[in-house]
């Protein structure tokens, strides 16, 4: 560093600075370690910089460049003076500047105002006018909007940024210019230095002035004594013998309820063995009583005392065959089960339901697929991914409020999701200002505007402010809740309406009185917005958790209207009165939609979110009832509406509550499907260079003749690798528990045609560019090398996750169906790989514009891998290669896998099961399928050999369509019905 210039902290709880001056280079320093950890490259020369928010920093030139503290890159910038910045403070969410100019006659002045910037919306706000040429200027660090401005010749003016025509003008008796004006941390006195070395602090007292924000005082370390001398001998306590200091817990520090695994009891002799014992030559002997093998146990599950299940379900891998067809019902969690809570022992409350317990999930060694959500869900529920917080941890702003992590000593989980649900309904609010300014539908939907009334106690002078909030948060300062007296229990319409208009009395700096005085506030609304969202408040104030314990005090519906500045909040039977009197005021019918509730099922256990949402009011169709349904992790269950507004003080508590406005409930809005931009699906796109792809590009669609829509078949197959080998831990047992899976990645995608001239060409051949490194290409498996996914050297398509995410999310919602193999497993994957993949920084509402899940439902989906699935016959899942030989007679994966050959030997197959089902034999083609795996153990035989044709003479397109009645054995493709001119019989591959 040649000129150091400025230098500041990278955050209020960091400890690292940034130091910069006038030169083209900045350092970051960590000052509790003392290390040089970053050298930066400088935009500008730095004179200032101040943080609040953002690093706000002044160039030698006269700009200001507002710097994001993460990385370092300017996110935007003014030119503020023409000469030099003279000075400038940051506080909350403003910025204040003054100046030097250069005047029409060449020379420099201090300019007679003070610009002002709001750093929220990083726009520059009207300056502040100073005739007495401000050069210094300071903001209050507990007033946010009042600042000070002092010239060199001692005009002080202590001004509000919101009304700039209201102020306070001091003048300072100095005998030379002003050279520094400094605040006091505390806000209760600043200081002015002149040139001849004189200081002069101006307080509004002289007693008790205090210039730290806290009076704590300051500690310094102990005095190191030497410890004493003992002399060992067999008389001396080991307890004078002093510990160590030490941060971690000690290996002798048991936990109060250890828990021990020590195995199953050995079962019971059944009774029926027991009456038949008869003598042998060594003990007794009596006949097996079961139809199965001596040695062959039945289907076990983990049973408590109790006879409750408790233990996770068995893997799919691990079923029985004939689980599927008889125990449908039993796979799922009954109701018995949901709600018993009586087998519930040790570490966890015996109050809590089996359903509202922490869900987790186990991996065999087939990974997810084979965990049985079944068992925990209702048909036709899904769950959402625990990858979402992916997408939310990249978010930096979330990140330093402590919102991704998942446990913090610093406050709850309570505390932690109020907190997320008020920074995302900011941050949306802010990124769509910043995406569409000018357009308030967002808004006018999510953000209630109020007005704040202050009244001084003293001088009695009013002032009134404007602010916006975007939820509530309920208030029970106004509740009597004192057990001891006896008083009517509050409704919720009164706690909303209080937290709506509340009252405070608190000391704030009065500008008539020129001090710190009582000052009375008081709120009032303009409007409430039309989804209304609440956060309980029960971690701040306890005291209303017995008002939630009562049955029924939560209501479904609430009428809300504004009247004068004044809330009218009504409930229950008053609401129904109000809605049939057509002369009362018209009422704003709400409707609760859903809540979010703390569960804190034991001691020893964390807490936990579950959410409880009325689906009724998002269905297409208007229902008679209402559908509550309680959503667990990825468990999900009907509830009836006592069990969804019932909540318990010692274990489930509400934390956040969303109401919605009524006219809006089964109203669905797709029109946005009218206006998708589809250009990416005809255009040929890649990050790497176009000279260096030669003939790899795809054959894009045709818009005039290609055009995809409903019904448009498309055959699809995609290619992982791998980013994380899976990890495991073998058990005191020696089994082997898979901790956590593998993870893939998405490296490539395919989809062809599947009808028209160019029938079987590929439209999209995608290889993805994956950031993060990659442990294992699996080329066998997925046909891509090392060289495939660098965009250095890559001779293929390389893309973007995002664009090969959307163009599949174009294609889903236009309405094409997707032809593959083993979709499911494909679909999640891609789901998987997008949502932790999500860059830090990126625009939050950009990212709410992709979809954050691909759900395709049945109707869009051809899987081979279910078309030629018989249960019955067998639990296996059929090899696309093995079908391919016997159906086909082709030989596919051979070498390395291809996706666009794997995805034209799907559309073949399909094909053929068109075929087999106009003619009505897919049961007895798929049963010798299965005949002739067994024989073959699944594998497809080399070919060449007699297994290979297997007695069959099959063509290069396909079976020939022999006569039904001619007897010959083996699969084979019959006469297909007539249909009716459909094109997509047309095709070649028929």
């Amino acid at each position: 560093m040649t000129d150091l210039r400025c230098m500041s902290f990278l955050g209020k709880t960091s400890s690292e600075i940034l130091v910069a001056g006038c030169q083209r280079v900045m350092y970051k320093i960590d000052v509790d370690k003392g290390l040089l950890l970053e050298e930066v490259f400088a935009p500008s020369e730095y004179v200032l910089i101040r943080f609040c928010r953002y690093l706000c920093a002044a160039t030698s030139s006269g700009a200001i460049d507002i710097i994001d503290p993460d990385t370092l890159d300017v996110v935007k910038s003014w030119s503020a003076y023409s000469s030099s910045v003279s000075d400038m403070d940051a506080q909350d969410n403003y910025l204040v500047t003054c100046g030097w100019s250069t005047r029409p006659y060449g020379g420099t002045s201090l300019e007679s105002f003070a610009r002002v910037y709001d750093l929220r919306k990083l726009e520059q706000l009207p300056p502040i006018p100073f005739h007495g040429l401000a050069a210094f200027v300071q903001l209050h660090p507990k007033l946010s909007t009042t600042s000070i401005l002092c010239s060199t010749h001692g005009q002080v003016q202590v001004v509000d940024l919101m009304n700039p025509h209201t102020s306070n003008i001091h003048q300072v008796a100095l005998h030379d210019l002003i050279s520094h004006l400094v605040l006091a941390p505390s806000g209760a006195a600043w200081a002015l230095a002149s040139n001849d070395g004189s200081v002069q602090v101006w307080a509004a007292s002289r007693h008790k002035l205090r210039f730290t924000q806290s009076a704590a005082p300051v500690e310094f370390a102990d005095e190191d004594f030497p410890p004493p001398k003992l002399d060992i001998d067999s008389d001396l306590p080991l307890s004078t013998v002093g510990m160590p200091y030490y941060r971690e817990k000690l290996l002798s520090v048991w936990p109060e309820d250890p828990v021990y695994e020590i195995g199953f009891l050995p079962p019971r002799t059944d009774p029926n063995i027991l009456k038949h014992l008869s003598p042998s030559g060594v003990g007794y002997r009596a006949p097996n009583p079961k139809r199965s093998l001596r040695n062959q146990l039945d289907r076990l599950s983990i049973i408590d005392s109790n006879g409750v299940a408790l233990a996770a379900p068995k893997f799919l891998s691990e079923r029985s065959p004939e689980a599927d067809d008889d125990l449908q019902k039993e796979r799922r969690i009954s109701d018995a089960e949901a709600f018993d809570s009586s087998g519930v022992t040790g570490s966890t409350k015996a109050d809590v339901p089996v359903m509202y317990r922490l869900m987790e999930i186990k991996y065999s060694r087939y990974g997810v697929d084979d965990f049985d959500f079944g068992h925990y869900t209702i048909p036709r529920a899904a769950a959402l991914p625990k990858a979402v917080s992916c997408a939310f941890s990249s978010l930096g702003e979330a990140s330093k409020l402590q919102l991704t992590e998942e446990t913090s000593p610093q406050s709850t989980l309570e505390v932690r999701i109020q907190a997320a649900n008020r920074f995302l309904l900011k941050q949306i609010e802010m990124d769509h200002q910043r995406v569409a300014p000018g357009d308030a539908k967002l808004d006018n939907m999510l953000v209630s505007h109020a007005f704040t009334n202050m009244r001084c106690t003293s001088c009695y002078h009013e002032t009134m402010r404007t602010h916006h909030k975007n939820l509530v948060d309920l208030s029970y300062h106004t509740l009597n809740l004192n057990p001891r007296v006896r008083s009517p229990t509050p409704a919720f319409s009164k706690l909303l309406r209080d937290s709506f208009e509340r009252e405070n009395n608190q000391r704030m700096w009065c500008d008539r009185c020129r001090r710190y005085q009582l000052v009375q506030s008081w709120e009032s609304v303009s409007n409430v917005p039309p989804v209304l969202m609440i956060n309980t408040g029960l971690n701040k104030q306890s005291g209303g958790r017995q008002l939630w314990s009562i049955p029924g005090w939560l209501p479904e519906k609430i009428g809300l209207c504004v009247d004068k500045g004044r809330l009218l909040c009504v409930e229950g039977e008053a609401l129904r009165a109000s809605q049939r009197n057509r002369q009362s005021r018209p009422l704003v019918v709400y409707d609760l939609v859903g809540l979010v509730a703390d569960v804190n099922s034991g001691e020893n256990q964390k807490s936990h979110m579950v959410s409880v949402i009325n689906v009724a009011l998002s269905s297409p169709q208007q229902q008679d009832e209402p559908q509550w349904h309680l959503f667990n992790d990825f468990l999900v269950r009907k509830i009836d509406r006592e069990e969804a507004l019932r909540f318990a003080t010692t274990w489930k508590t509400p934390t956040i509550l969303a109401y919605q406005f009524q006219g809006a409930s089964n109203v669905i809005d797709d029109s946005w499907k009218d206006s998708l931009d589809t250009s990416c699906l005809f255009m040929n796109w890649s990050l790497n260079p176009y000279n260096v792809l030669h003939n790899n590009w795809p054959c894009v669609l045709d818009p005039a003749t290609e055009q995809p829509g409903p019904g448009t078949h498309v055959p699809i197959d995609t290619e992982f690798v791998r980013l994380q080998q899976e990890e495991i831990e073998i058990l005191a047992t020696g089994d082997r528990q898979v901790i956590r899976p593998t993870r893939e990645g998405l490296a490539r995608v395919s989809v062809l045609r599947a009808n028209g001239p160019h029938e079987g060409l590929p439209f999209i051949d995608d290889y993805i560019s994956i950031p993060e490194p990659v442990v294992d290409y699996v080329t066998k498996y997925s046909g891509v090398s090392a060289g495939d996914l660098d965009p250095a050297v890559s001779t293929r398509p390389l893309v973007p996750l995002k664009i090969a995410y959307k163009k599949l999310w174009l294609l889903l919602n236009l309405g094409c169906i997707f032809v593959g193999h083993g979709l499911i497993k494909d679909f999640r994957n891609i789901v998987s790989t997008f949502l932790s993949s999500t860059p830090a920084g990126s625009n939050w509402v950009l990212w709410l514009n992709y979809p954050k899940d691909i759900f395709v439902p049945k109707s869009q989906i051809v899987d081979t891998v279910t078309l030629f699935y018989n249960p019955a016959r067998s639990k296996r899942n059929l090899s696309l290669r093995f079908l391919a030989w016997y159906l086909l007679k082709e030989d596919i994966q051979s070498g390395n896998h291809d996706s666009i050959e794997d995805a034209l030997t799907a559309l073949k197959l399909w094909r053929k099961y068109e075929e087999y089902q106009d003619a009505g034999v897919v049961e007895r083609i798929i049963d010798e399928i299965y005949t002739a795996g067994r024989k073959l153990n699944y594998k497809v035989p080399e070919k060449g050999s007699e297994r290979w044709t297997g007695g069959l003479t099959v063509p290069s397109r396909g079976r020939d369509t022999p006569d039904l009645d001619s007897g010959r054995s083996g699969p084979s493709t019959p006469a297909g019905k007539k249909t009716g001119g459909n094109e997509y019989f047309e095709s070649p591959l028929k």
